[in-house]
């Protein structure tokens, strides 16, 4: 850490990158956040009043948006207003010093704001300019907007989930969405990759302007199910699981399971005791184990029934069985593996307390990732990249 609390980025990947962040959505500010980690300066534009994320669930007990602290901890903060003339020139004038641009703009906004993919590539030809919007800035969707639950069905997870376990213990729940803002992070991945993959290109091609659709990153999650259509198989929620294997149920609390392997399933027997129904020499067949796959699962929820969670867990990890527990929030900051991997960080908050942060969701091996920093407050920076 510096003296004034913000990270040391100089020998991070993306040490001397400068990004404007502009960003109403989970999306672009999550663009922004993993730009920020790998060692960009990233100034976010506030409008007056501060981002509308700032106010956004779930809510720490003071009021303060944690999701807000995670998408923001290690940027700058500055207000702008580009309805305004003085913002829209001061806009500019942080343009002319950056690398990169993103830019949630709705676009019929663009224009006026001075923000139009065409006069920004003519004024700045060096600038990457990613634009991260529900359905992208070109075509019939362009101009919609789009909230994390119309995503989520939107790119087609809300025709495949919930599935599994879950849909057999609540088969009359309506799909609404995945918890939290799963489409919105899948879509600053890709945005934040895009980004990374234009400024790499700016000495040999120049600037570039990078459409991203969140609904497109969450579409291709669900790639696998799209193949299928090709032999006509549509995959659906009610449908579509493991043959075998799972999420199940133990003593305390839930775990999942999947063997893809024989000498998995074979571990697998192994775990559970190397029971009579298990030696059926026709099970030596996976694609017998996957016409008896109820069967098989009915065995296995028996057992589980029987057995605590981190016992199953430290058995089978020991055996090589694919398994994997879900654990409570604390349980993660403090897991082993977490800390070995220093996958969490402190970091400060709006109101100076200190919080573990997930530093990112991955890790490089020469050059690790730091995280920690500061939330800024609303305009901490005075004068644009100052």
């Amino acid at each position: 850490m510096q003296i004034d609390g913000s990270v040391n980025t100089g020998n991070l990947p993306l040490a001397g990158c400068r990004v404007i962040e502009r960003s109403r959505s989970v999306a672009a500010a999550y663009a922004g956040r993993l730009l920020a980690v790998m060692g960009a300066e990233v100034t976010m534009l506030e409008p007056p009043g501060g981002s509308p994320l700032r106010q956004t669930a779930p809510l720490l007990p003071d009021g303060e948006s944690a999701l807000f602290a995670y998408l923001s901890v290690g940027k700058r903060s500055q207000v702008c207003d580009p309805s305004t003339e003085a913002g829209r020139k001061e806009l500019a004038s942080a343009l002319e010093q950056a690398d990169i641009f993103i830019d949630d703009t709705p676009v019929k906004d663009r224009a006026s704001f001075g923000v139009d993919p065409a006069s920004l590539g003519d004024r700045h030809p060096n600038l990457v300019h990613l634009s991260v919007l529900p359905f992208g800035s070109v075509g019939p969707k362009a101009h919609w907007e789009g909230e994390e639950v119309n995503l989520i069905h939107a790119g087609g997870e809300g025709f495949l989930l919930p599935n599994g376990l879950t849909h057999e213990l609540f088969p009359d729940r309506p799909p609404l969405k995945i918890y939290g803002y799963f489409g919105s992070f899948q879509g600053g991945a890709m945005a934040a990759l895009g980004a990374m993959a234009a400024w790499w290109a700016v000495p040999a091609s120049g600037g570039q302007y990078v459409d991203i659709a969140v609904q497109d990153a969450v579409l291709a999650v669900g790639c696998f199910a799209l193949q299928r259509l090709g032999d006509g198989s549509l995959e659906h929620r009610s449908t579509r699981s493991f043959r075998y294997g799972g999420v199940f149920e133990t003593r305390t609390g839930y775990i999942e399971l999947l063997t893809l392997e024989d000498r998995q399933w074979a571990s697998l027997v192994e775990l559970l005791g190397q029971p009579d129904w298990s030696q059926d020499p026709a099970l030596k067949d996976p694609l017998e184990r996957s016409r008896r796959g109820a069967e098989i699962n009915q065995h296995i929820r028996e057992w589980m029934a029987q057995n605590e969670a981190d016992d199953v867990v430290q058995r089978a990890q020991k055996l090589g069985v694919p398994v994997g527990k879900y654990r409570q929030p604390e349980e993660v900051i403090n897991g082993e593996q977490e800390r070995a991997r220093k996958l969490f960080a402190p970091a400060t908050l709006c109101n100076g307390a200190t919080a573990q942060m997930l530093v990112a969701p991955f890790q490089f091996h020469v050059t690790p990732l730091q995280g920690g920093g500061k939330v800024p407050a609303i305009g901490e920076h005075g004068g644009i990249l100052s």
